[in-house]
């Protein structure tokens, strides 16, 4: 398993899969192990895939400063792996909660990025704000499916402030497309592939500055893919399309059926209109 040095020494892992040319990859949690990416439904058969641990999950080490999980703070890793590769320019895709990191990269180095593809992504750094009501509209797409009453009970009681933890486990299948085997094994992993205490530093105060990010993204010139699942609370179509508007040049793709985690959803469809757009 290949390693790096961060610029305070802390020691990085990355994951190396398929052949092609790479793309660097930053999973989601925020701060989970990305193994939960897998070769994204197969996208390694087109593109080699780097896949980043970020500080403190996976096999990298946990740093000797916790304040370091910060969102910001990570742009540094991220270039610090591309030093390591070697690559002037790399392309970056990120998912969830790892497209902030990718975007606050962008943002900082827009002469390093080719190309930006971001997979239903977190909104924090660029200040959206997705309602309940788009929420549970999202969410009624769903109402045909047998755990549906009790998930849709849970979500509003989240919405109304009124969650428990087992709210929280209740609504896990919206996250997919399909609430199959396959999809619940995927949800128990990633339940144990988190670090909480960076999770919980991820998004601290002076994490995110989104004016400032906005402004930076307006003069981004690369490529951008915004990949959405049509029935994703997490990452709602609206949303999405309100975050494509504020780069130049961005396409929005919104995939059929899909929830949180499209690879799993249908991964032909996926690595189709990602590897389209990446080669």
């Amino acid at each position: 398993m290949p390693t790096f040095s961060a610029h305070d020494g802390t020691k990085l892992a990355y994951h190396v899969f398929g052949d092609g040319p790479p793309v660097v990859c930053l999973p989601g949690g925020p701060m989970q192990d990305s193994a939960y990416l897998g070769d994204l439904g197969g996208l390694s058969a087109h593109q080699q895939l780097i896949m980043l641990d970020l500080r403190g999950t996976g096999q990298s080490a946990i740093p000797e400063e916790a304040g370091s999980y910060r969102c910001d703070r990570l742009v540094d890793d991220v270039d610090a792996l591309r030093e390591h590769l070697g690559l002037d320019r790399m392309d970056l895709l990120a998912h969830s909660a790892g497209a902030n990191p990718a975007v606050l990269y962008a943002g900082r180095h827009p002469e390093r990025v080719g190309k930006l593809a971001l997979i239903t992504p977190s909104v924090r750094a660029v200040g959206i704000t997705v309602t309940a009501d788009v929420r549970l509209e999202t969410a009624r797409l769903r109402r045909d499916e047998p755990w549906f009453p009790a998930a849709f009970a849970a979500l509003e009681a989240i919405v109304q402030g009124k969650a428990t933890d087992d709210s929280w486990q209740a609504i896990a299948p919206f996250s997919y497309g399909r609430w199959d085997e396959a999809a619940q094994a995927h949800q128990a992993a990633g339940d144990e592939q988190r670090n909480d205490e960076a999770a919980a530093v991820f998004g601290a105060d002076g994490a995110f500055d989104p004016d400032a990010t906005r402004a930076a993204l307006a003069r981004f010139a690369s490529p951008v893919l915004l990949l959405a699942g049509e029935a994703d609370l997490n990452s709602p179509p609206p949303a999405m399309a309100e975050f494509s508007g504020l780069f130049p040049h961005a396409e929005l793709v919104i995939q059929p059926g899909a929830g949180h985690v499209p690879w799993l959803d249908d991964a032909d469809r996926f690595v189709a209109t990602t590897a389209a757009f990446l080669g």
